[in-house]
């Protein structure tokens, strides 16, 4: 009920009303069955956009902290990302990346909609990052589609680190075609197949979003900021590679954005 509230009376007008979101390839979203909407991810308010354009409840895992902050501020914040469709994972224990896979999987049982950021971390820069498996991993043990979903200017109205959006352009968000990957039914935890999948949904989204591609992950240029540009500048623009690399799923987290589901990169193949 707070998730409805929060889109059609709260929180959906004010951001209708100022911003004016635009929705392309509304056609692509089916009416009555579960799928994986795989998004860009440009900007905190994204999490924002994308739910209110889409008709259907979007859900997301969100870490367990959003929901355990003791006090008055605690309580809001349990209260709007429970209105937002962030369903907790814990992420203290072992088994935290299982864990959230397999909550991904009963979320996609349940006949909902789940949304996931195949990059796991807000670009950096703007560019398009390497996807990590988590989202293939999903797909197969559920046995659903893809959807690539392309978020629109939403780093121009709200950049990483400013709080307040600007007020133009208008953000949109772009939804593309289903990618069916019964193919490989019965697969899931092939680390190959799931790869491949991975690059297949990332070049789907360079091609829907207009991004330049960096191979690598966006999580890890983060940590070497201060040489990334001399490190991935031969790489930088290239498009992803099908069927190639290799990893073993894992969760990370980062302060204002949904859980990020995916891979850790093998120390062999780091970046």
């Amino acid at each position: 009920m707070l998730y409805w509230l929060a889109k059609y009376l709260l929180i959906g007008p004010p951001l209708r009303l100022i911003w004016r979101p635009y929705l392309e390839g509304a056609e692509n979203l089916p009416t009555d069955r579960p799928v994986i909407l795989a998004s860009n991810h440009l900007s905190f308010c994204d999490s924002f956009f994308l739910p209110l354009l889409v008709p259907r409840k979007v859900i997301f895992l969100g870490k367990a902290e959003y929901f355990v902050t003791p006090g008055l501020k605690g309580w809001f914040a349990k209260q709007f990302f429970a209105g937002v469709g962030v369903v907790p994972i814990d992420r203290s224990g072992a088994d935290a990346a299982q864990d959230a896979l397999d909550t991904g999987v009963r979320v996609l049982a349940s006949g909902k909609i789940l949304g996931i950021y195949p990059e796991g971390t807000r670009s950096p820069d703007g560019r398009l990052y390497r996807g990590k498996t988590g989202v293939a991993r999903m797909a197969l043990e559920a046995g659903v589609e893809v959807i690539p979903v392309a978020m629109i200017d939403t780093d121009t109205i709200q950049p990483t680190g400013r709080v307040l959006p600007k007020l133009r352009p208008r953000p949109g968000v772009r939804i593309g075609k289903p990618l069916d990957f019964s193919r490989y039914e019965g697969m899931a935890g092939d680390r190959f197949v799931e790869r491949s999948m991975t690059d297949e949904i990332m070049y789907e989204l360079m091609l829907l979003s207009g991004q330049e591609y960096v191979d690598l992950y966006a999580a890890k240029v983060k940590q070497t900021q201060g040489t990334v540009a001399t490190f991935g500048s031969s790489r930088s623009g290239s498009v992803p590679a099908r069927g190639a690399g290799s990893a073993t799923t894992s969760t990370t987290g980062s302060k204002a954005e949904v859980l990020e589901v995916g891979e850790r990169v093998p120390t062999e193949r780091a970046g």
